[in-house]
């Protein structure tokens, strides 16, 4: 007979759960900055009690996912310009380097999936899907990086991506309408060439160009 689970041991799973989704519905742009949340309204849509929803809001909070007032309001950020730039210069530091250390390992079955994101990043810019182009953009940039077998500085760099999630929501929206996006093409041609300078250029101006316009 299989035995119960301690009723922490549930609450546990539903606040892995929950923090999760929420991590990821933040990541990818699915709130827009300012957006406020409620303990009541997460469980709610979870189907959560308040003690999992309590718990993975103090986690996002901590991370920077979310913010919290001093009146105990809980909202996505409102980032200010110099917030941006402090977070758009991170990944000027990190990525670049991320994708040199991939380069070694820049098979030709990364490259074809690298393109065949990049084609899934194309229809978003197409169908003018902001969430659907963040997503993609991130799968991109995060299975390139996977390869630099570096978990330490991955884990910061989605850090970054996480409290930048609803910023990119705005900025990309407004870049899709115009179709102004990305350096994949360069980097996808810098990792086939193997030229580690050409694809850190690449990078750098990939992950900065629009955050850094979005500042100015």
């Amino acid at each position: 007979m299989a035995l119960l689970s301690k009723p922490s041991e549930a609450i546990g799973s539903a606040h892995d759960r929950v923090y999760r989704t929420l991590r990821t519905q933040i990541m990818y742009g699915e709130l827009a900055p300012g957006a406020a949340l409620t303990l009541r309204g997460i469980g709610k849509s979870f189907g959560v009690s308040m003690t999992p929803a309590r718990e993975s809001v103090r986690r996002l909070v901590a991370e920077g996912a979310l913010t919290l007032s001093s009146s105990g309001r809980v909202t996505t950020p409102e980032l200010s310009n110099e917030r941006i730039e402090e977070l758009a210069s991170i990944r000027a530091l990190l990525e670049p380097e991320l994708a040199a250390r991939a380069l070694p390992r820049a098979y030709p079955a990364l490259i074809d999936r690298l393109r065949a994101i990049n084609s899934t990043v194309d229809q978003m810019v197409a169908k003018h899907d902001a969430i659907g182009y963040i997503r993609a953009n991130l799968e991109f940039h995060r299975t390139l990086y996977l390869r630099a077998q570096a978990p330490a500085m991955l884990v910061m760099v989605e850090n970054v991506w996480l409290q930048l999630g609803p910023t990119m929501r705005q900025l990309y929206g407004q870049m899709v309408r115009s179709d102004r996006l990305g350096h994949h093409g360069a980097i996808i041609a810098a990792l086939k060439a193997g030229d580690e300078a050409a694809l850190q250029l690449a990078v750098q101006s990939d992950v900065t160009k629009g955050l850094r316009m979005l500042a100015s």
